[in-house]
């Protein structure tokens, strides 16, 4: 599935694959809408109709990331009322453990993310996720989204990378194509992203797992690459 003797890199989504999706769609899908609803003496039921439309059609470009976009479209605070529901924020089963292998194995771990960096900060302090890894990059950072395959050239300018020793973990089936297109050598899927959700389909050409419980044991027989390579 993984072939984690040829790899020196591994970069990571954040949203859905380290951390539970379930924060990000409760609070889009049912926070926001009902705050938007008090915000503007509507029903819950009115604010979704008016919210959800106006989201989808921003799906898979930089705004549909970006809470600076939503605050002023929506006239709200964005990153304060996702702070509202914070206690949500939690790791994905198995995340730890498959960071610590990473970490021990001499592979570099970087999350590439689409999270906005007002989010993320929040993120980072409910899990300190970045004393895990070696870096994270926004694509706000890169005025692209990773749907973008143009998003994996620039990305080089901030991390750089070889397409041939690098795995990419998303949850996000347009982004892994995105990855694989731009010539990123493996790609993995995670079918889970949503604790409160049942499991995805699997893509027909990119391998996919549940969890990280089932890739671990066959990263920890992983030897480092020889010296200069």
């Amino acid at each position: 599935m993984v072939n984690w003797h040829s790899l020196d890199t591994v970069f990571l989504d954040m949203d859905g694959t380290l951390l539970d999706l379930h924060f990000d769609n409760h609070f889009w899908l049912e926070h926001l809408p009902r705050r938007y609803a008090e915000h503007n003496n509507l029903s819950p039921e009115e604010a979704r109709n008016t919210i959800i439309p106006m989201i989808m059609a921003e799906r898979g470009s930089l705004n549909w990331y970006c809470t600076d976009y939503w605050s002023e479209r929506l006239n709200l605070d964005i990153t304060g009322l996702k702070a509202e529901v914070g206690e949500r924020i939690g790791y994905r089963p198995h995340v730890t453990d498959f960071l610590d292998a990473v970490k021990s194995t001499g592979l570099r771990s970087v999350i590439v993310t689409n999270c906005h960096p007002d989010p993320l900060s929040l993120k980072l302090q409910r899990t300190g996720l970045d004393s895990r890894v070696d870096n994270i990059i926004s694509s706000h950072q890169l005025g692209k989204p990773k749907e973008d395959p143009a998003f994996w050239q620039d990305l080089a300018r901030l991390e750089p990378y070889r397409l041939t020793t690098t795995l990419m973990v998303d949850d996000s089936f347009p982004v892994l194509e995105s990855a694989r297109t731009a010539g990123i050598a493996q790609c993995l899927a995670i079918l889970a992203p949503d604790s409160k959700q049942a499991a995805r389909d699997k893509h027909p050409d990119i391998p996919s797992i549940h969890h990280f419980d089932e890739i671990l044991p066959a990263l920890r027989q992983r030897q480092p690459l020889p010296s200069g390579q």
